[in-house]
């Protein structure tokens, strides 16, 4: 769904209904859902990578939320940006790292060369989705 598109001119107005029909309490599963459902309608096979982010990153805030000292909060801290940031460079620059090093090892030596991912579609948003959680 673009923004452009009809579709988007029919769910906008609902998502906006229905957040102002909502108890205030679960609106913030309405916006979550409703940008699922976003997400989903570009690529349905990726929102299993932005629900997970999600999972991580709400279960780190929340163990981070009962840690007493930085110390403590740092592990979970560390898990956020590891499983966020390597989304990222899976999806956006796997493939750049994987044809420079490829290039290095056939210039040095006569080695194997590592696989480079063909038909990977980038997943929309990406990179404003992983430094807004990161934020």
């Amino acid at each position: 769904m673009l923004f452009n598109s009809f579709e988007f001119i029919l769910f906008l107005p609902i998502v906006i209904s229905l957040y102002y029909l909502v108890p205030q309490k679960f609106r913030w599963s309405l916006l979550l859902l409703a940008s699922y459902f976003f997400y989903a309608s570009w690529k349905v096979e990726y929102l299993v990578l932005i629900i997970a982010s999600t999972l991580i990153d709400y279960w780190c805030g929340i163990q981070m939320g009962k840690q007493e000292t930085k110390q403590q909060r740092k592990p979970f801290l560390i898990l956020s940006l590891i499983s966020n940031l390597g989304l990222l460079f899976t999806f956006k620059y796997y493939n750049f790292f994987v044809e420079s090093l490829n290039d290095s090892i056939v210039s040095l030596m006569d080695a194997e060369q590592l696989p480079i991912w063909e038909n990977v579609i980038l997943p929309v948003g990406i990179s404003f989705y992983t430094f807004q959680t990161l934020s």
